[in-house]
């Protein structure tokens, strides 16, 4: 089935112009829910159980009026990681929960970590669950946060992963919590294997500030400069349009995935893709 996208202009309950981006595939549906002044909050509808999950609900409410528009059953809440603007909004949702025994129980899951509120489901490497009929596969990708997960979900048709801050277009998190050796193994080892088709939905719109670093290390890669042209000549929703990404196309222009490159490592001038993966972040942490 091929991919639709459209958007629906909408207003949160801040009154802050907001759009709506959904991609309708075979077996799911994932409407990009903007929030804050950059985040993305996720709604992931299995298309033939109307069952759903959120990823990151920061503004509940926002998810809330989305899920009684689309009508779907929502009872699954997927923590990227505890930061606040990934995690805040966890208790307030829980909260609506209890106010609505009717809707059911809120499934709460994320890494192994004290810091996420109303965990119910502790995750691992390789750990799944179901939304409706669709498998989720735990991707562990400590390094942002010591317990940052990244949700996976392929079927015969579809492939989508939700990789919060440890995977953005055309960048990666910093390392507040982590290793060099630990963003490799999370963006080289486990991200990169996954199908080039695979789309990426991040935590964050960053694409033209990623997109200007990527183009000073790699001034002669042809995908990142018309990446970055497309990017600079849109308005915010319009960047916002860029995601999802694919892990193809990152592979193509996301530096932090091109480590082994020559070109890569010369620009900071090192030899190994852990000594150029910290030079890289160090570089774009000042750029």
């Amino acid at each position: 089935m091929e991919t639709i996208y459209f958007t629906t202009s909408s207003f949160s309950f801040q009154r802050r112009s907001t759009s709506f981006q959904t991609t309708t595939m075979a077996s799911m549906t994932v409407k990009k829910i903007p929030a804050l002044k950059d985040n993305f909050m996720y709604l992931v509808v299995c298309n033939e159980t109307r069952k759903a999950a959120v990823v990151d609900p920061v503004e509940p409410e926002r998810v809330l009026e989305v899920v009684k528009e689309d009508g779907v059953q929502l009872n699954q809440l997927l923590t990227t990681h505890h930061h606040w603007d990934h995690a805040g909004g966890n208790e307030a949702l829980y909260q609506k929960f209890r106010e609505n025994p009717e809707w059911g129980e809120l499934l709460v899951y994320g890494g192994n970590d004290d810091r996420i509120d109303r965990l119910t489901n502790r995750v691992g490497q390789d750990d799944t669950f179901e939304i409706g009929k669709l498998r989720v596969r735990c991707l562990s990708t400590p390094c942002h946060t010591t317990s940052h997960i990244c949700y996976y979900i392929e079927t015969d048709q579809d492939r989508v992963v939700f990789t919060g801050d440890t995977l953005f277009l055309a960048g990666c998190g910093r390392f507040f919590e982590g290793t060099p050796e630990q963003m490799y193994d999370a963006l080289i080892n486990k991200l990169s294997a996954l199908p080039d088709d695979t789309k990426v939905y991040c935590g964050h719109e960053y694409s033209v500030q990623n997109l200007r670093f990527g183009n000073t290390v790699e001034p002669d890669n042809a995908d990142t400069k018309t990446l970055l042209e497309t990017a600079q000549a849109a308005d915010l929703e319009g960047r916002r349009a860029l995601v999802p990404s694919t892990i193809g196309q990152e592979k193509r222009t996301n530096v932090f995935m091109r480590v082994h490159e020559p070109s890569v490592q010369a620009f900071v001038g090192k030899s190994t893709p852990h000594e150029t993966m910290q030079a890289l972040r160090a570089a774009k942490d000042k750029f």
